[in-house]
C-alpha cells in the first residue's frame, strides 16, 4: 500500500499493488496496481490499513472495509515471494501526482509518517503447517473470504473511488495480462463472481 499524496483540493490516493515478477526494488517487475481516492483525509486522524494474504487470495482493507481482492487464479499470476513489510517516504512526484504535474514541495519538510498499533501476525515462510492452519482459521465463508455484505461494500468502494486499474492500462500493458481476460475487464474487481 502506498499513499501517493494529493494535489490541492483533491482527495488523497491510496495505491494497492501486488508484484508478480521481481521484487519491486529496481529489478524486473510486473505490478498489479489499483489506485483509490480515499473518502477521508488520512492526515486528520489514524486509520486502519490491513492486508490479508492467504495461499489463495490477497485482500486489502481500509478501516476494516475490503477495497480490493486479488485471487490466485493461476500460479503464474500470484506472488512467488512471501509478504514482507517496510515503511518509507520517498519522492515519486515525477509520476504519482497527475504524472508529475505537481512536484514535492521541500519547503514543508521534514516529511513524517506515524504508525500506531502496528500489528503483524502470520506464519514464517516456508512453514506450510502453520500457514494452512492460519489461513483456514480466517476463511469464514464459502465466498473466498468475504461475506455477501463485504463484497457489496467493496464493489461500492470500487465503483465510486477506483481511479486506476492496471487491466485497463493499454499503454503500459499492450498485451492483456492473464487475469485481465474479457470476463475480467470491468472496473469492478472481484474475480470470484
Amino acid at each position: 500500500m502506498e499513499f501517493l499524496g494529493t494535489t490541492p483540493g483533491k482527495p488523497y490516493t491510496l495505491q494497492t499493488n501486488v508484484y508478480i515478477n521481481g521484487t519491486g526494488d529496481a529489478q524486473v517487475l510486473t505490478g498489479r496496481e489499483l489506485k483509490f481516492h480515499l473518502w477521508f483525509d488520512p492526515t486528520e486522524d489514524f486509520h486502519n490499513y490491513s492486508i490479508l494474504w492467504t495461499p489463495t487470495y490477497i485482500i486489502f482493507y481500509v478501516d476494516d472495509i475490503a477495497i480490493r481482492k486479488y485471487p490466485r487464479r493461476v500460479s503464474s499470476t500470484y506472488p512467488l515471494r512471501p509478504l514482507w513489510v517496510y515503511g518509507t517516504i520517498w519522492d515519486a512526484s515525477s509520476w504519482a501526482t497527475e504524472n508529475g504535474k505537481y512536484r514535492a514541495d521541500y519547503r514543508y519538510q521534514p516529511f513524517v509518517a506515524k504508525f500506531s498499533r502496528f500489528i503483524l501476525s502470520g506464519c514464517p515462510a516456508p512453514d506450510s503447517t502453520c500457514s494452512a492452519a492460519f489461513s483456514d482459521s480466517l476463511i469464514s465463508t464459502g465466498t473466498g473470504g468475504l461475506t455477501s455484505q463485504e463484497r457489496t461494500r467493496m464493489k461500492s468502494i470500487q465503483r465510486n473511488n477506483l481511479v486506476y486499474n492496471y487491466c485497463k492500462d493499454r499503454e503500459r500493458y499492450p498485451t492483456r495480462l492473464p487475469e485481465c481476460g474479457k470476463r475480467y475487464a470491468p472496473t469492478l474487481i472481484d474475480w470470484n463472481d
